[in-house]
């Protein structure tokens, strides 16, 4: 029988056999994300390209990794890096499922104290409701991000999550 961190070790070879490589050169390197997430028995999903995309509404580094093949459902597994969250933001037209994966971070609803997301916590943030997630200062973390894929759905991004209050958290 494998064990697991033998086993973890296999799957980031595996990751960086079949995984991309980073295209911004600011970003660590693919292996070094690995190698950070291996050393703490974190690698369960690929990590996927930077989030170049996004970057405009999150805070520090992140990467993602499409998961599903199905047009109706938006499954992905998004990586914060050294405290990277996203802004405060909005999906209308579905709730969003987070499910951590590795790491320690947070998810916060507007108005309400910040929940801690660490590995195998499952949170749902309500259709409509103004929020923000990630890592917690100075660790990384993965989540799988869940959501309806569809015409009717769209996110309205908004401000900064005030950096005061989240270098507070622990």
């Amino acid at each position: 029988m494998i064990s697991y961190k033998k086993f973890l070790a296999t799957l980031a070879a595996a990751c960086l056999t079949f995984g991309m490589t980073a295209q911004a050169t600011d970003y660590p390197s693919e292996a070094e994300v690995i190698q950070k997430l291996t050393e703490t028995e974190g690698v369960i999903f690929p990590i996927g390209n930077p989030n170049v995309n996004y970057e405009k509404y999150f805070t520090g580094q992140t990467y993602l990794a499409p998961l599903s093949t199905k047009d109706s459902i938006n499954v992905a597994n998004v990586t914060f890096i050294d405290g990277a969250h996203t802004f405060w933001h909005i999906h209308h037209g579905t709730c969003q499922i987070l499910v951590a994966e590795s790491g320690a971070g947070y998810v916060q609803i507007w108005g309400q104290e910040p929940v801690k997301l660490i590995p195998g916590v499952v949170f749902t943030v309500p259709e409509g409701v103004k929020h923000w997630h990630g890592a917690a200062p100075g660790k990384m973390m993965q989540h799988l991000s869940i959501m309806q894929a569809s015409s009717e759905v769209s996110t309205d991004w908004l401000e900064p999550v005030d950096e005061k209050f989240f270098a507070k958290l622990k």
